[in-house]
């Protein structure tokens, strides 16, 4: 051992003594007391979600819409029944997983805007 050894320090940690609430983000409480900005928040959310809604919807109209075209420039039974077997299901497919991918987008949007997390 040396001839000077410096003191061994302890640091003691515990329980805080006191527990300070969380304070919440201003537009949670806007929604809590549905305010008029409150309202807005809300309503945003809403038209995003119809906007993604009335898209999809608008896919699938075009693709419901022109079967008929489709069929009768076809002439034929049989590929007629394999375009509504096979060839429907993938636009349909598709615009039900960017559907509920967009949904799910905008809710984590709306989230983050209210907890008052920054965009990544």
């Amino acid at each position: 051992m040396s001839a000077e050894s410096t003191p061994r320090r302890e640091v003691v940690t515990g329980e805080p003594r006191r527990v300070r609430p969380l304070p919440r983000y201003r537009a949670q409480s806007e929604i809590d007391e549905q305010t008029a900005l409150g309202g807005a928040y809300v309503r945003s959310l809403m038209r995003s979600q119809l906007r993604a809604g009335l898209t999809a919807f608008a896919v699938l109209a075009l693709v419901a819409g022109t079967l008929p075209l489709v069929f009768e420039a076809l002439h034929s039974n049989t590929v007629v029944w394999a375009v509504l077997g096979f060839a429907t299901y993938p636009p349909l497919t598709l615009a039900g997983w960017w559907y509920v991918r967009r949904a799910e987008r905008n809710e984590r949007d709306f989230a983050r805007l209210v907890e008052g997390r920054p965009a990544p």
